[in-house]
C-alpha cells in the first residue's frame, strides 16, 4: 500500500519538479482518501486536461526575467497561482521549478476557462469535511479587478483560517500562495508569522536536497524565492553562496 502524502508535499516533491507520472499516482492515491478535497482535483485536472482546451491556442510571449516562476506568471497571466501547472504544461516544461531569463514563453492570450476550482458541484454540508473546509476559501466571491496586493492579504488570512481549521498543510500552500504574489507580504498575525518561518524553512531544507543532487539552478532558484520573502535569511545566503561558487566551478570544466 503506498503511504500517504499532504497535498503540499506532491506539489512540492513531484509536480513542481516534473515528475509527472508520479505526481498523477500519488494525486489520484490521495484523492481515494479524500474525495472531497477539490484543491486535489484542481491539481489533478491541471495535470491530465489539454493545455490548449484549457487556455486556448491564441498566446502572446513573454521573456522571462530574474525573479519568473511559473506561480508567479500564472498570477500576472491567469490571475491565480495555482494555475502554474497547466501553464508549464501549456508550455511543454519537463520542470515547472526550472526557468532560465531570456528564455521566452507562450502566455495565454485569454485567461477562460482557466479557473483552478475543479468542475464538480458545490460541496454540501454532509459531504466530506475535509474537503469542504479545505475549498471554503476558493469559494469566497472576489471581484475580476481584485488587485495583487489584496488578494495576497486574503490569501494569507485563508492560510491563518486553514491553521485554525486543523489544516496546516494546505495552510502552508495557501500561503505559499500569497507570498509568490507579494513576497514581502507582512504577518497579519503571530500565526502567520509562525506559518511563513515554517514555509521559509520547508523551502530551504528542499533546496538543500537539490543542492546535495547538484540540481544546482534549482537549488538556487528555491532559495532566490526565500531571500525575496526575507532577504536576511542567513542559511539561504549561505547555501546560495555555495551553489553559486560550485556552479561555477562545474561551468570550468
Amino acid at each position: 500500500m503506498p503511504r500517504e502524502r499532504s497535498l503540499a508535499t506532491i506539489v512540492n516533491n513531484e509536480l513542481q519538479l516534473g515528475h509527472y507520472s508520479e505526481g498523477e499516482k500519488a494525486l489520484r492515491w490521495y484523492l481515494k482518501q479524500h474525495p472531497g478535497d477539490r484543491a486535489a482535483q484542481a491539481m489533478l485536472r491541471q495535470l491530465t486536461a489539454d493545455p490548449r482546451q484549457m487556455l486556448g491556442d491564441r498566446w502572446r510571449p513573454h521573456v522571462v526575467q530574474s525573479g519568473d516562476s511559473y506561480s508567479t506568471l500564472a498570477t500576472r497571466y491567469l490571475g491565480d497561482p495555482n494555475l502554474f501547472l497547466i501553464l508549464a504544461r501549456y508550455n511543454n516544461s519537463s520542470n515547472p521549478s526550472m526557468l532560465r531569463a531570456g528564455e521566452t514563453l507562450h502566455m495565454p492570450a485569454s485567461a477562460k476557462g482557466t479557473s483552478s476550482a475543479p468542475e464538480t458541484p458545490p460541496a454540501v454540508p454532509g459531504d466530506d469535511d475535509r474537503g469542504a473546509i479545505a475549498a471554503a476559501p476558493q469559494a469566497i466571491a472576489t471581484p475580476a479587478t481584485e488587485l495583487p496586493a489584496a488578494k495576497a492579504r486574503r490569501l494569507q488570512n485563508e492560510s491563518v483560517a486553514l491553521l485554525d481549521q486543523g489544516h496546516k498543510d494546505q495552510a502552508l500552500a495557501r500561503l505559499g500562495e500569497a507570498l509568490a504574489i507579494e513576497p514581502r507580504l507582512k504577518p497579519v498575525d503571530t500565526k502567520a508569522t509562525t506559518l511563513r518561518t515554517q514555509l521559509l524553512g520547508s523551502y530551504h531544507e528542499r533546496a538543500i536536497v537539490l543542492y546535495r543532487d547538484q540540481q544546482l539552478e534549482q537549488a538556487i532558484a528555491l532559495w532566490n524565492r526565500v531571500l525575496a520573502i526575507d532577504p536576511g535569511y542567513e542559511p539561504a545566503i549561505a547555501y546560495r553562496a555555495r551553489a553559486r561558487e560550485l556552479q561555477h566551478r562545474l561551468k570550468q570544466y
